[in-house]
């Protein structure tokens, strides 16, 4: 049996009022339903703790049952051990979650049956450096956001790449993106559609107070420095803070050594994806 690790939103009614019957499902296909420690004996389930890398590594794949924030913070947990994974979209918009609530039965068959194929994606590893020493280490598969805290203040960025210097944003913050996540808050900022396989950084300032202040790609290789010179900022990972960025410190951007495997169990055409879910009335 293959052992699927079910990552829930149980904030949202609809993913509570179908659990039961997706462990249900997941049996029927001969695959063994594992749930968070505290879950398993109201579900009947094997469990695991999300914060054990022991506990995980029994795994041979897991899902997220919520919307795309669900699924970001399941591969929070599951990249760096090389567990793949996929999501179901009980949410609204659901980039990262490709699997809709009306295709559940038909992928969980595929699942069981073996019938898919595993794409790896890239991610981004920030370090905050004090004093020439790293401070706080921590990977995105989506993006990191760099700015004030409280917005209505401008912050004044400066951008290094591989530590030559090349641009100063006056802006309400800075992304950095991966492919993955141009459809996150990047899309939103004015930044591009990239198709998510490529090793790519995307630059974007967030209402920079200039006309020709643009985003940028850069292959992924390439290492970003972001230096908030005196002010006080904050870097949030795929929507969540992550470190306070004081005075006289600095982030650095680089390839993560982690890749997120996401089990494709739809012949979905990502060109097809993004016209459906983008021109959708939300």
């Amino acid at each position: 049996m293959k052992k699927l690790g079910i990552f829930p939103h149980m904030g949202k009614e609809k993913v509570c009022t179908n659990l039961i019957g997706f462990i249900k499902l997941c049996r029927e296909n001969k695959i063994e339903p594992y749930i968070f420690s505290e879950l398993c004996e109201e579900y009947g389930c094997e469990g695991y703790n999300p914060n054990d890398r022991k506990s995980l590594k029994k795994l041979d794949a897991a899902v997220s049952l919520g919307g795309d924030g669900t699924f970001l913070k399941m591969a929070r947990h599951i990249a760096p051990l090389g567990i793949p994974g996929f999501g179901i979209n009980f949410g609204k918009l659901g980039f990262l979650a490709e699997i809709d609530f009306q295709g559940i039965k038909k992928a969980i068959a595929r699942l069981g049956e073996e019938k898919y194929i595993i794409e790896n994606r890239s991610l981004l590893r920030a370090d905050l450096f004090k004093k020439g020493r790293c401070a706080v280490t921590v990977d995105a598969l989506n993006d990191f956001v760099l700015t004030k805290g409280t917005f209505g203040k401008m912050a004044h960025i400066r951008l290094y790449i591989n530590g030559k210097p090349s641009g100063f944003y006056a802006a309400d913050g800075i992304i950095v993106a991966t492919a993955t996540g141009s459809t996150g808050y990047s899309l939103s900022a004015g930044g591009p559609l990239v198709q998510p396989e490529l090793d790519i950084s995307i630059i974007t300032p967030i209402c920079a107070h200039s006309l020709t202040a643009r985003a940028l790609v850069i292959p992924m290789s390439e290492t970003i420095e972001l230096d908030p010179g005196d002010e006080d900022m904050v870097l949030a990972a795929d929507g969540e803070n992550a470190a306070e960025v004081k005075s006289g410190t600095y982030v650095r951007i680089s390839k993560s050594p982690y890749k997120m495997q996401f089990i494709r169990l739809t012949g979905r055409d990502y060109y097809q994806t993004w016209q459906q879910k983008l021109m959708r009335n939300l």
